[in-house]
């Protein structure tokens, strides 16, 4: 930890910033060598499978996975650069088939001779007969594929390109895995760009900028050189970064979320679950992000979904309330609207829980899908005559309000199934009671 904050001091001077390099730190600090690589260990690691594959030269067809910011376009550099091949870039936003099949024939000229590897990055934005015209070129060797994308690819890419590619996920970086790149690049920075002056920055700013970053190097990097370039000297022309300036340089935390993506699904996802398992802490949490996010529609859905299925019978009323805690956040819209969402979010966290509604329509509908249910019982079809072809005559339909107890046995369900039961009662007080109370006027033991 002691090593982890003394500060990285450098020494510059005659700082001239109009001679500064106007090309992104994060593209002039890439890694050339996958030793500089950071973060990314479960594959990248001492006798790792993509690190093996990469060291070897003799590239397969890959899918990167993961975040921005994580090291999937910086490992495909290295990757082309250790197999040989002329290394050909595109961006499915808005390449076209077209594109790839400029490059394929360059493999038959001077550029192709040791093969071709293509990096397609954001390979989720092709569409199915897009990502199938890399089909043919990938089985007969003209080009090596390696595409990322930042959404599942076994959601948006078709099992014809999953089945052909290894697919590798990139998972975002530590904090501590951001503050070993911050701390080459101030090195870096001071070493190439300002190579007469002296710039400090301490530990705990690092500290401050790799939090900050959401996972995302990148983010860290250009944190960092806006504080480096807009900075102000002291009289000896020398600079100090200090916290309060990193402060100002992340104002706001760079949250990795995109909007109808996986990312998105993951925070929902861990909403749920969090209040499914009676956690207000974690619920409230996921709930920030997702409010830091600006996705109002999604929260309010989500907590809809929760009150019914996760919740239900067990304290019915969560619905109606997290409908009025709703209803006051569209109306009241961010930043206010935090707060009746945390109301709905905490609430739900802390009720009795019941999935026993859900159970019992989902059994229902696997019936109706997977069997014969049979016809509606004669006494409750909405019929008030007696066909030719009727073998018993009369509807013969008991009204239960005409009973005491407004209750009178009769069968309900379809004979097919009419001993089935769909709905179980709840362990929770309140379906408990009910239980009883049917249980009585039912005359059952």
């Amino acid at each position: 930890m002691a090593d982890r904050l003394r500060p990285v001091t450098i020494f510059m001077n005659n700082m001239n910033k109009n001679n500064y390099n106007k090309t992104p730190l994060a593209d002039r600090l890439r890694p050339a060598t996958l030793d500089e690589v950071v973060g990314q260990r479960h594959i990248l690691g001492k006798n790792r499978i993509l690190r093996n594959i990469i060291e070897s030269g003799n590239i397969p067809n890959m899918i990167f996975y993961g975040l921005s910011g994580t090291g999937k376009t910086t490992v495909a550099n290295i990757a082309a650069k250790a197999s040989n091949k002329t290394l050909y870039r595109l961006n499915a936003t808005n390449a076209s088939v077209a594109d790839i099949k400029s490059i394929v024939k360059e493999s038959d000229g001077l550029f192709g001779q040791n093969g071709i590897l293509l990096y397609l990055d954001e390979i989720q934005n092709f569409n199915k007969k897009q990502q199938q015209s890399l089909l043919e070129y990938t089985e007969n060797g003209k080009i090596t594929l390696i595409a990322s994308t930042t959404e599942n690819p076994y959601f948006y890419i078709y099992n014809a390109i999953l089945s052909r590619c290894t697919v590798f996920e990139f998972k975002p970086l530590t904090v501590e895995d951001i503050e070993c790149a911050l701390k080459r690049a101030v090195k870096w920075v001071g070493e190439h760009d300002f190579p007469n002056s002296k710039i400090t920055c301490g530990g705990e700013v690092l500290r401050h900028l790799a939090e900050k970053s959401g996972g995302d190097v990148r983010k860290g990097l250009n944190a960092l050189e806006l504080a480096v370039m807009y900075s102000k000297p002291n009289e000896s022309g020398d600079i100090e970064i200090t916290l309060e300036l990193a402060e100002q340089c992340t104002q706001k935390k760079a949250f990795q979320f995109d909007k109808k993506g996986d990312n998105q699904y993951d925070v929902m996802s861990a909403l749920q679950k969090s209040i499914r398992g009676s956690d207000p802490d974690a619920a409230v949490h996921y709930l920030a992000r997702l409010v830091e996010a600006d996705d109002i529609q999604s929260i309010c859905r989500r907590l809809m979904v929760i009150a019914c299925e996760d919740i239900g019978l067990a304290y019915p009323q969560a619905i109606s309330i997290v409908k009025s805690c709703v209803d006051s956040a569209l109306m009241l819209g961010f930043p206010e609207a935090r707060i009746p969402l945390a109301h709905a979010a905490i609430l739900l966290a802390t009720a009795p829980k019941s999935n026993s509604a859900i159970m019992a329509i989902d059994a229902a509908i696997k019936d109706i899908e997977t069997i014969d249910t049979g016809e509606i019982p004669r006494q409750l079809q909405n019929k008030h005559y007696d066909g030719e072809g009727n073998t018993v005559k009369g509807q013969n339909y008991l009204y239960p309000h005409s009973y005491p107890n407004h209750y009178v046995e009769q069968q309900y369900l379809p004979d097919n199934i009419k001993d089935r039961v769909y709905y179980e009662y709840g362990e929770n007080k309140n379906e408990q009671a009910a239980k009883e109370y049917w249980k009585r006027i039912k005359g059952e033991k």
